[in-house]
């Protein structure tokens, strides 16, 4: 996985680049969504590693598939990317982007897990708490997981915050072994 990640940085950071200066961020935001689903379906990759196939032909598909009416910029995206038989990094790509995006937008990507399904009130109560810990805007990425037995645990970036049950019971444990 670190490897793909690798691959599609100079990708995404040159797209963001060209997004950014063009103030289309999510206009490019959309197509590499649409073009990560694509490339996620098998069908689509095994057509895009037949060599029956030329890369102008991939590339009017790909086209068509995105509604037909694309600009210069993302055909010649398109262009390099299967030039340089990167299509399965699509995904990665449009993943780094989104990063990309988000940072520049003030925004950070929470993912908060429950032990128990959350509410709307709930899951804006926890990014109304976020956003102020954070001083950031925060989008919620919201999983259930019955492991934790009760409350929640908040992954953003590098930093968790873990007041879960399980977590608790951990610390407990841990703190009773030293």
């Amino acid at each position: 996985m670190a490897e793909l990640i690798t691959v599609a940085r100079p990708y995404a950071e040159a797209v963001f680049r060209i997004a950014k200066d063009a103030g289309t961020l999510d206009q490019w935001s959309d197509v590499l969504g649409k073009l990560s689903l694509i490339a996620q379906d098998p069908l689509a990759d095994d057509v895009a590693a037949n060599p029956k196939y030329s890369a102008a032909q991939v590339q009017q598909l790909l086209t068509e598939l995105l509604g037909g009416n694309v600009s210069d910029e993302v055909k010649n995206f398109i262009a390099a990317v299967l030039e340089n038989r990167r299509f399965t990094v699509l995904p990665q790509i449009s993943s780094l982007f989104e990063t990309y995006k988000a940072a520049e937008e003030g925004e950070v990507e929470a993912d908060i897990m429950s032990a128990f399904p959350l509410d709307d009130a709930q899951v804006a109560e926890l990014k109304t708490a976020l956003a102020t810990h954070l001083q950031r805007k925060v989008a919620a990425k919201v999983s259930v997981n019955p492991d934790l037995i009760g409350g929640v645990k908040v992954t953003v970036g590098d930093m968790v915050i873990d007041a879960s049950v399980a977590g608790k019971l951990s610390a407990l444990a841990t703190s009773l072994k030293s």
